[in-house]
């Protein structure tokens, strides 16, 4: 809630810079597949993107109307997708700056994004209980992944893009066939909210991560 991004150095966990330029707290972050950029979302309503060899301010992304809790790199850096708590999400040209498209779709707050490990596809899940899958070409919506009796925290593709896991506030994770958007299985176990899930580097295990 300090507003200020700190970057830690791995070689011997010691801050090598921090910056503080948005006007509310910061909510999420994420680097560029190259490490030349990092982008931040916030309570400001605003993305902002940081070129990482000089600490500076690139440019500030405005568009959506309420704050930002995920944002996330296309595979090839190219292109940016936010999610907002106005129910949209957004892809912006990460060199311009420029608003690419808005995908309105959820009929409330927009939570998690994901890229597809192609590119081609983007995932977005939120208050709503669905999971969106969006072709990032077009801004068309492919198909709606619906199974979860409550709010949808988290989304993410496995390695070959084949599947996506889902966490919720529904106490439970779910892996869905992107193809066809059938539910493959419920991984149930938890007593609270899952707030992230992923697939390994492999593909071979999933892990979940819950309030409990």
């Amino acid at each position: 809630e300090d507003r200020v991004i700190r970057l830690w150095d791995t070689a011997n966990w010691r801050e090598r810079a921090h910056w503080q330029w948005h006007a509310d707290k910061i909510f999420c972050v994420g680097f560029a597949p190259d490490g030349s950029k990092l982008a931040t979302g916030s309570y400001d309503d605003t993305v902002k993107l940081w070129d990482m060899a000089t600490g500076k301010e690139l440019m500030t992304l405005r568009g959506h109307l309420a704050w930002v809790p995920a944002v996330k790199f296309s595979p090839d850096g190219k292109l940016l997708a936010s999610a907002s708590w106005d129910y949209t999400v957004k892809l912006w040209d990460t060199t311009t700056g420029r608003e690419l498209r808005t995908l309105a779709g959820h009929a409330n707050s927009v939570y998690a994004v994901a890229f597809s490990p192609d590119g081609r596809r983007l995932a977005s899940s939120g208050d709503d209980r669905t999971v969106r899958l969006w072709d990032v070409e077009t801004g068309r919506l492919v198909r709606r992944l619906v199974g979860h009796s409550d709010e949808v925290l988290t989304v993410a593709f496995s390695p070959d893009g084949q599947y996506a896991v889902t966490g919720s506030v529904d106490h439970t994770s779910r892996i869905w066939d992107v193809s066809s958007g059938q539910e493959v299985r419920t991984l149930s176990g938890h007593t609270q909210d899952v707030t992230d899930a992923n697939f390994s580097p492999n593909g071979k295990l999933v892990v979940t991560a819950s309030v409990d």
